[in-house]
């Protein structure tokens, strides 16, 4: 399927590994121009080249830094000021008892997961707008839809981007600019494998064994694999994906047991 956005721009955030270097790599197959952003300068430079290796044809820009900040996001929109598609994404807030959490922690984690999205979609969404077309794909996480109690940092600040989200993408639409959200559930990524490592470390067993567990008790018997994520991505990019808007698409194996 042509998803009729060859020649389009995008930024993607936290995309030098996971799901947002599977999302980059699903525009760039598809023609889209990339700007890619990551604060590890190695692991973002080795994505950048193996995208520019498979898509020639396809202009890809890397910026280090942290696009939680506001310095990170400036860099980000200097390289690409006028953005088609713009992919939020940011690693989850660390687990743990709400007991022992300070302010500091609740604003750092609302900063990451709610306020940043919210500023670069401030930022490019108007000039979207202004050239009728514009793609906006938030990647959050299955505890929005169904909270893990660990996690209730993401919970709290992904939810909040969400409400956000569901007034906001009812205004934008009428000018051909969706947004949606993607929510992820296990997926066999760096910081699934971190945290199967330390529910091994605190049971006394193996990782491998964590996530044998872990695979099994999902619906789909396994872990998703990141192209999946990616492959939907791009589609929810594309420009026959204009009538999607305001929703927020469970990735998860079939493991939320809702009917809704």
């Amino acid at each position: 399927m042509d998803l009729g956005i060859k020649g389009r721009r995008a930024i993607v955030c936290a995309s030098s590994k996971g799901l947002g270097r599977a999302c980059a790599i699903a525009l760039a197959n598809e023609g889209v121009h990339v700007t890619l952003t990551a604060r590890g300068a190695e692991a973002l430079k080795k994505t950048a080249d193996e995208i520019r290796k498979a898509n020639p044809g396809v202009t890809v820009t890397e910026i280090v830094g942290d696009i939680t900040t506001p310095a990170g996001r400036e860099a980000v929109l200097k390289a690409c000021p006028e953005p088609d598609i713009l992919i939020n994404n940011a690693g989850g807030p660390p687990p743990g008892d709400f007991r022992n959490w300070t302010r500091d922690d609740w604003i750092k984690a609302i900063d990451a997961n709610m306020l940043a999205p919210i500023e670069l979609i401030k930022a490019t969404v108007d000039g979207m707008m202004a050239r009728k077309f514009g793609r906006i794909v938030n990647i959050t996480s299955a505890a929005v839809k169904a909270p893990i109690d660990i996690l209730g940092l993401s919970n709290g600040a992904r939810a909040g981007l969400t409400g956000f989200i569901a007034g906001l993408s009812r205004k934008t639409v009428i000018n051909n600019v969706t947004i949606n959200a993607l929510l992820p559930g296990p997926f066999d990524t760096d910081r699934l494998r971190g945290v199967g490592k330390a529910e091994a470390e605190k049971r006394g067993i193996t990782a491998d064994q964590v996530f044998a567990e872990r695979a099994k008790q999902n619906p789909a018997g396994r872990f998703g694999d990141p192209d999946e994520f990616g492959y939907a991505c791009a589609f929810l990019c594309g420009a026959k994906a204009g009538f999607i808007t305001g929703q927020n698409i469970l990735l998860d194996g079939g493991a939320f047991p809702g009917t809704l």
